[in-house]
């Protein structure tokens, strides 16, 4: 039995801001950096780890093995409950993110989905519901900002019937 779909819209940050933040340059707080030869665009997001038990920022690359192929059918989402978690693409694609507000429980009525428009990362609030993360290629690189190490960072909630999400 096919479940509810979850059509993606685009991403802007009002749209995110529950979830989280959408990391991408823009306008506001441009500043020149080394000589003016470089326009900084800073504070875009914060990074919110809980530091006990040894926890610190991490930052990594993660590489797609295989591809994603829309429409994805799904049941299963996670969250990091001692830290937020930002990925950055390092070049320029879209993804597509799926995700609940934070809570004890989710329900399909939850879920939001959006694409990016290829130049734009994410910053997922502690607690955040997600799917894992979505390539739409094999090969697509993407920048992780997290909490290491991930003991009792990890939790999965799974749906009562599988979700599908559609092709933006």
């Amino acid at each position: 039995m096919i479940g509810p779909i979850l059509q993606p819209l685009p991403l802007t940050s009002a749209r995110f801001a529950q979830f989280g933040d959408v990391i991408s340059t823009t306008a506001d707080g441009i500043e020149a950096m080394n000589e003016a030869r470089f326009e900084r665009f800073g504070n875009l997001t914060s990074v919110d780890v809980d530091s006990s038990n040894g926890g610190h920022v991490t930052i990594s690359i993660v590489r797609s093995k295989v591809q994603t192929r829309l429409p994805y059918h799904f049941d299963m989402l996670e969250r990091h409950p001692l830290g937020s978690q930002a990925f950055i693409p390092l070049a320029g694609f879209p993804f597509v993110v799926v995700v609940a507000p934070p809570g004890e429980s989710v329900e399909p009525d939850d879920l939001r989905a959006f694409v990016t428009n290829g130049r734009q990362g994410i910053n997922y609030h502690r607690g955040t519901w997600h799917m894992p993360l979505i390539a739409l290629n094999e090969g697509q690189e993407f920048l992780v900002v997290d909490r290491a190490p991930g003991i009792g960072n990890y939790e999965e909630w799974f749906l009562e019937e599988k979700m599908v999400l559609d092709a933006p």
